[in-house]
């Protein structure tokens, strides 16, 4: 194969006209014809990876995520798959690993560091130092993914720090979760090995850890998008930064990739030799990803593009072989695999009921685009000795129930934010644990959106005056046998359902996924009760 096109050197920041040789799936010769460019030549370039996601918040299987981002110019993904870990245990990371091993991409993995986040929910497995240890010797990794525990390594934590220790007995990265952490806590952070944080959502933490020896993933998902407040740092600090999506949902993928990154850097005016090394060669180092970056004798990993404007990718080259021509779909085996744990008996009206004490309640303020939220206390009306929800306050029920235990255990609160004013949505993805989590306006549409999802072993589903609409999720209660395609067109319906109840989020699924997320401040809600992330400790729903 020979390739002539437009390349780019990154040594002397310039552009020249040249032609790549493949040879043997490597780069055999790149001969160079002239200095600048030709417009009538596409651009070869190097290809991009995504250096922190969860496959499982794509919502579809290994192979049908690689054969969708590879058409993007995705040529190698650093991933971590807590999600159906915390499920499935260490099944589910052996699953993972597996459905990734004959896909058109460089999937990479990391060992979950916090099976479950927090010893103060209930998770379908637990990872100690030992398991740990096992995948390491037993696969092939590359990091120990995001410590979310930051209290644990900050307070040194013994059972916290065997794992980091396991992590640097076998020489591997130490992937970091660390929001809004600093000062003396984010260098005791930073001192125990951790190396890099994708949780900075703005600019002046970014550049404290960075200047405290940390490498920024500056992300851009579904619900958390931190590149409007984060992008000054691709000019300002080029070789400590990354670019990945955290969680990504189909409607957010359906539209692209890392590529999309690159468009809104472009779009930004930031230099395409500095995005680049964002967008490729900073997490090929870091992580030292067997990934070419076109040079002679590297594998040959590339991607051609029209043009430095529109960023549209042509091809996509992995070891010599094009595994996406535009215009053609990769065809993708269907895995008929599926693991999953869904123990809960349905639960009743009863459960939903909160009585009132004739005190303000504790209320969580969920944010639009971010994962942290707020709160603050209300009173609430009472009917029958009961707290009600309040639309005109934009106060609604929050529930989560236990997937895990037959016996049904649910815990409920109140939340603003969502704005629905009839209705309830509800969905089996809710980091980490995965317990079914639940926002409403009444309690007959909450019962029925909960009891919907625990029939069918998982999915997300939006329930309005008893109808129930659903997308079955059987793998895990997180993912389906799908491509991205039709997923985001279910989706999307899905989403627009809850935003025709009144919800003006962007992400509403997605956000509320990370309601019952316990290191994530401020205020949250988990299976076993309320938890202020802050004090890192349960708290009553009641204020006293």
């Amino acid at each position: 194969m020979k390739v002539r096109g437009n390349f780019l050197d990154f040594r002397g920041s310039k552009f020249f006209i040249g032609e790549l040789a493949v040879q043997n799936g490597k780069i055999g010769s790149i001969k160079r014809f002239g200095e600048g460019t030709d417009p009538a030549l596409p651009f070869i370039l190097p290809g991009l990876i995504d250096a922190h996601v969860h496959i499982e918040s794509t919502m579809v299987t290994p192979k049908y995520f690689a054969g969708h981002v590879v058409k993007f110019g995705t040529v190698g993904v650093v991933t971590d798959p807590h999600e159906i870990s915390n499920v499935c245990g260490v099944e589910g990371f052996e699953y993972m690993y597996n459905e990734a091993r004959n896909t058109p991409l460089g999937v990479y993995f990391g060992v979950p560091s916090c099976v479950p986040a927090t010893p103060f929910e209930s998770s379908g497995a637990t990872f100690d130092a030992d398991t740990i240890n096992y995948i390491f010797e037993n696969y092939d990794t590359v990091a120990l993914s995001e410590m979310m525990n930051f209290p644990g390594v900050v307070n040194g934590v013994p059972d916290v720090m065997e794992k980091l220790q396991v992590a640097r007995n076998h020489e591997k990265v130490i992937d970091g979760h660390a929001p809004a952490l600093k000062g003396t806590d984010l260098k005791k952070y930073i001192g125990s090995g951790i190396s890099t944080d994708h949780e900075a959502f703005t600019y002046d933490e970014a550049k404290e850890k960075i200047k405290s020896g940390m490498m920024i993933q500056i992300r851009e998902g579904s619900a958390a998008r931190n590149f409007e407040a984060l992008h000054e740092l691709i000019s300002e600090y080029p070789e400590k930064v990354m670019f990945c999506t955290d969680d990504a949902h189909p409607d957010t993928l359906i539209n692209g990739h890392i590529d999309r990154i690159v468009k809104m850097a472009l779009d930004k005016g930031h230099s395409i030799f500095d995005i680049l090394k964002a967008a490729s060669f900073n997490a090929v180092k870091h992580y030292d990803l067997p990934v070419g970056s076109l040079r002679i004798n590297d594998s040959a990993d590339f991607i051609i593009v029209n043009n430095l404007t529109d960023f549209t990718v042509q091809k996509t080259i992995l070891k010599g072989e094009d595994v996406y021509d535009l215009g053609k779909n990769l065809e993708i085996p269907i895995s008929q695999n599926v693991v999953n744990r869904f123990e809960v008996d349905p639960i009743n009206a009863e459960q939903l009921k909160l009585p009132d004490k004739n005190v303000p309640v504790k209320i969580i303020e969920a944010l639009d685009g971010e994962l942290i939220t707020k709160s603050f206390t209300a009173k609430l009306p009472v009917i029958d000795n009961f707290l009600q929800t309040d639309t005109s306050q934009d106060i609604l029920k929050i529930a989560v129930v236990n997937r895990y235990d037959q016996i049904p255990k649910v815990q409920v609160g109140f939340v603003k934010g969502f704005n629905l004013k009839n209705g309830a949505f509800a969905s089996s993805i809710a980091h980490d644990s995965h317990n079914v989590i639940c926002v409403g306006v009444n309690d007959h549409d909450m019962l029925m959106a909960i009891n919907t999802l625990i029939a069918e072993q998982g999915g997300i589903g939006v329930c309005a005056d008893q109808k129930m609409d659903l997308i079955p999720l059987p793998v895990g209660g997180l993912m389906a046998n799908e491509s991205i395609e039709n997923m985001a067109v279910k989706y999307n319906e899905l989403d627009q359902k809850v935003k025709e109840l009144g919800s003006g989020f962007h992400a509403p699924f997605m956000t509320l996924a990370f309601m019952s997320l316990l290191v994530i401040p401020s205020l949250k809600i988990g299976d076993r009760g309320l938890f202020n992330v802050d004090k890192f400790d349960f708290v009553d729903l009641y204020e006293a």
